[in-house]
């Protein structure tokens, strides 16, 4: 009687998208340029290990401005802020660099726009998410929160003839779709936003898990438990084909009992995670027996975003002093 061999599907496009590079990328060229401490308002992004890497290299992470020292440098997070917030630094002297996604910008840009056309909208996402308070700052008076397809029976609008939905970029894009559908029944001239807002890196770890999981014994992701886009891809694993999902930040956390039985592994990580994490639970699995690797390609990205204006304009003046 022969076994089956021990295997790992292992996804792409996974782990670092063009924003989370870009908010950690600043930090560090933040600290290069202005030297320890530099502070960051809330996660830079929702990864244990990236934060903890830019706080040994001096990077204090707070949770309002309030904290900060005046005169100080603060980084916003990749999730984005309320104008408020600007407004709370310049207050306090403080230099800021604004590390919003600009997929997130974008978002903020059509809630002000629909706001400024007196249009109500319906911004479907997750209470307390970071980003989804930034979004909500941008127009309070008129986005109301649809946590959800559940969510949907409590909403109310002004003019039903003037509702736009907008959407956190990081949510799962079947439920977020099944959300707009029981929007529309009840409100059957819903706008939809210019262009999609759940963001190009999001859709596509999602698709490469789709592709793997039905194979799939056990899919784990590699991911903090406050990273969104990374519940979702433990969600999405299970909803389509996984017998289980588990959601880890480093491969130390995955329990002997998962495996058992187990003969295809799949493997994905949120687009928050460097991949040398990754790296390191594929060595755990080899360990195994789960030493034959197959890469799962669905999509390619080449993406980039630049860094933010304020840290590029003070970086070629400390060039030009050199």
């Amino acid at each position: 009687m022969t076994t089956s061999p021990k295997r790992v599907l292992l996804a792409k496009p996974r782990g670092y998208c063009a924003g989370v590079d870009r908010a950690v990328q600043t930090v560090e060229k933040a600290l290069d340029l202005y030297g320890a401490p530099v502070y960051v308002r809330k996660e830079i992004v929702h990864n244990k290990h990236v934060v903890t890497t830019l706080q040994a290299r001096g990077a204090i992470f707070v949770e309002e401005n309030e904290e900060v020292p005046e005169g100080s440098v603060v980084i916003f997070s990749a999730h984005g802020v309320a104008p408020e917030v600007y407004a709370q630094a310049k207050e306090r002297s403080l230099k800021a660099i604004d590390a919003t996604c600009p997929l997130v910008t974008k978002v903020h840009h059509e809630a002000r726009r629909f706001a400024n056309d007196d249009y109500d909208i319906l911004l479907i996402g997750h209470e307390g998410h970071e980003e989804v308070i930034g979004t909500t700052g941008q127009a309070p008076a008129r986005i109301t929160l649809v946590d959800g397809p559940d969510s949907v029976e409590q909403v109310e609008v002004r003019d039903p003839s003037k509702v736009v939905w907008l959407s956190q970029t990081t949510l799962s894009v079947d439920e977020t779709m099944e959300t707009v559908n029981r929007l529309k029944l009840k409100l059957p001239l819903l706008q939809a936003p210019p262009s999609d807002d759940i963001c190009y890196a999001t859709q596509n770890r999602q698709l490469a898990v789709k592709e793997i999981a039905p194979e799939c014994d056990v899919v784990l992701v590699v991911g903090s438990q406050n990273s969104s886009n990374s519940q979702r891809l433990r969600e999405v694993a299970v909803d389509c084909g996984s017998k289980a999902g588990y959601l880890i930040d480093f491969a130390s956390e995955i329990q002997e009992e998962w495996l058992t039985d187990a003969t295809t592994v799949g493997l994905t990580s949120g687009a928050s995670v460097p991949d040398e994490l990754v790296m390191d639970v594929l060595a755990f699995l080899a360990e195994r027996g789960f030493t034959s690797v197959t890469e799962v390609n669905t999509a390619e990205e080449r993406l980039t975003f630049s860094l933010p204006q304020e840290l590029k304009r003070d970086m070629k003046a400390a060039a030009a002093r050199a």
